[in-house]
């Protein structure tokens, strides 16, 4: 019986590692395919079934009358680290006060602030899209790296406070106390304590931040048009009345790989057991 459950957990393990990886794949060799290597039916071993060709990732560069992903690429590399970086920090610094410390303002309580937060991301991105167009052009900054960055701050500030809040509140408050005991003032408290032991969140919410700004498209698509063109828009304009599947492979794949760098990098983060002994 243990050898049945074991054989069936490792079974269900590579059903899913399969379903996982397959898209990769799928794509790593069409993007190395042409027009005549895809029309032909499913191949998938180069040069015994068909012949690799690097157009598709050449036209990634402006080869060929492709389009320059490299600008693009930059661009969302630039507004999206600024902006999460940004949204971690103010993020971080909000939670722990909502954690805290209590706050009313008449029927205004903690979990009302809480609430209004995460509410910032239930509302359509459409129902945003006109105010933010006014409030850039008025600004000056439409079509701009700095004006994408405060939208995305905007959207990412309430996943970091969200995420922040409930890490905050599972940190025992002892430490806190502990390190004011030993002469620290609340914010001293907080930045030499505090802080450090809460790196796991830190993270995670890092993490997110970078995602869902990473794949943001429509505020990308509906606030810039020719100064400024983040990586998603740069890759659905690789579409015309052909698909070509080759560029699009090949984009998809450079589109997702900061983010599985970032999950090798922070996965051994991703972890609560730096809060043990933290209490005296």
């Amino acid at each position: 019986m243990p050898r049945l459950f074991t054989s069936l957990k490792y079974l269900a393990i590579a059903l899913w590692s399969a379903f996982v990886v397959a898209p990769f794949l799928w794509a790593l060799t069409t993007s190395f395919k042409t027009a005549n290597g895809i029309t032909g039916g499913p191949t998938y071993l180069p040069w015994l079934q068909y012949e690799p060709s690097l157009h598709g990732w050449q036209s990634l560069f402006g080869a060929g009358g492709g389009i320059d992903i490299v600008h693009p690429y930059i661009d969302s590399l630039i507004v999206t680290t600024s902006a999460s970086f940004i949204s971690i920090v103010l993020g971080t610094l909000a939670a722990y006060g909502l954690s805290r410390f209590t706050y009313r303002a008449g029927f205004v309580k903690n979990e009302d602030l809480i609430f209004f937060f995460i509410s910032q991301r239930i509302m359509p991105p459409i129902v945003l899209a006109i105010p933010f167009f006014l409030m850039l052009q008025w600004l000056g900054l439409l079509d701009s790296k700095l004006g994408l960055i405060l939208v995305y701050v905007a959207l990412l500030l309430p996943i970091a406070v969200w995420i922040m809040v409930d890490f905050f509140n599972n940190v025992p408050r002892q430490i806190d106390e502990m390190a004011m005991l030993d002469g620290c003032t609340p914010i001293e408290a907080f930045f030499r304590v505090v802080l450090p032991n809460s790196l796991p969140g830190i993270i995670v919410a890092g993490m997110f931040c970078l995602i869902f700004g990473w794949n943001d498209f429509f505020f990308a698509f509906t606030l810039t048009f020719t100064n400024t063109q983040l990586l998603p828009v740069a890759v659905v304009a690789l579409n015309s009345s052909v698909t070509p599947w080759w560029s699009l492979s090949a984009s998809a794949l450079i589109s997702v790989a900061p983010l599985l760098l970032v999950a090798f990098v922070v996965e051994r983060f991703l972890s609560r057991g730096n809060l043990a002994g933290a209490i005296r």
